[in-house]
Formats: structure tokens, C-alpha cells, sequence
């Protein structure tokens, strides 16, 4: 999941160097927290957050094949 977040935000910001993607895994969830440059968190948030929903609903997908609860954090 943690390579997926990555991939998706790594096609949608102009730097994508400064793209760090962190996993704390707990035993029945996992918080994974996205970092972009300042310049770029508008065109991950989207308009009224749109993007940022998206995201996170494909991890949700993704993450049911787990059993696992996932919580994405832009930051």
C-alpha cells in the first residue's frame, strides 16, 4: 500500500523527489502519512479535497484485501 501512495502521488506533483511515503502499521490498522512540497499539496488535496478523497478510497480498496483498517494523512 505503501508503494501505491507513492506511484499516485508521484504522477500527480511537479517534484516528485520530495515525495516521502511513511507507514506506522499497528496490529489492525495502519496510518500511512504523505509528504509533498509545499508547492505541490494543492494538486495532491484538489479541489475541495476531491484528490485527497480519492486516494484514499483506492487505499481503502486496496487494503480490504488485508483485512486491514488503512488511514491516509496528507502532510
Amino acid at each position: 500500500m505503501k508503494e501505491l501512495v507513492e506511484i499516485l502521488a508521484k504522477a500527480l506533483v511537479d517534484h516528485p523527489d520530495m515525495v516521502t511515503v511513511d507507514m506506522i502499521d499497528r496490529e489492525k490498522f495502519c496510518v500511512i502519512e504523505l509528504r509533498v512540497a509545499q508547492d505541490d499539496m494543492g494538486k495532491v488535496i484538489g479541489k475541495q479535497g476531491k484528490i485527497a478523497r480519492a486516494i484514499r478510497t483506492v487505499v481503502k480498496a486496496a487494503a480490504t484485501k488485508e483485512r486491514k483498517k488503512v488511514t491516509v494523512e496528507i502532510i
